[in-house]
């Protein structure tokens, strides 16, 4: 969660993007605290829940501050990063954010289940942030990062359904394009 070196900031610019392997690094940490989770609520339902507790806080700030502020991307860039060959690859920050705010709902629900004495409600929504987790970390799936585009749409869609703000061939043809439908090739 280290961002690219070429992304350096001044002023109030947000910084946009992250080295890939940040956020591969922070799911492999993730996936180790919530199998300590699921392994603890075989044995102690009050450490399972002190445990999600804990990835609960790191989740909301990731969502909240970003990769760069996040725990264990601060881990990371001070410990990690520097043994690692400059960064080829980056990704931006704003789907990472979206899919620390899923972890943070995720694991809020295990915790509560934990703490209303449901040992499975816990154990079940521990799981399924662990799944998240490790595909991000073994085969770099980002499941919260694939759900982010579809959220950005609805999240822009009008309450009568419809998308705001002119289609693409509307906009080609509204800018003075010629009048080639949108995907056509041009001659």
């Amino acid at each position: 969660m280290s961002t690219n070196s070429r992304n350096t900031f001044s002023g109030n610019a947000i910084p946009d993007r992250v080295d890939v392997r940040g956020p591969r690094f922070a799911a492999w940490v993730t996936s180790g605290v919530l199998a300590l989770v699921l392994i603890a609520a075989a044995f102690s339902g009050p450490l399972a829940a002190v445990l999600i507790a804990i990835q609960a806080v790191v989740f909301a700030v990731g969502a909240g501050l970003g990769p760069k502020r996040h725990p264990y991307g601060r881990i990371f860039a001070t410990l990690v990063a520097p043994r690692l060959a400059p960064v080829t690859e980056t990704e931006p920050t704003a789907p990472l954010r979206f899919a620390q705010l899923l972890g943070l709902i995720f694991s809020a629900v295990s915790l509560l289940g934990f703490l209303a004495g449901s040992v499975v409600v816990g154990a079940v929504f521990a799981g399924f942030a662990l799944f998240a987790a490790f595909l991000n970390a073994a085969f770099g799936i980002c499941l919260g990062c694939q759900l982010y585009p579809l959220v950005t749409r609805l999240r822009r869609a009008q309450p009568s359904g419809e998308v705001s703000g002119p289609a693409v061939a509307t906009q080609a043809s509204a800018s003075g394009s010629d009048a080639h439908s949108a995907g056509a090739p041009a001659n």
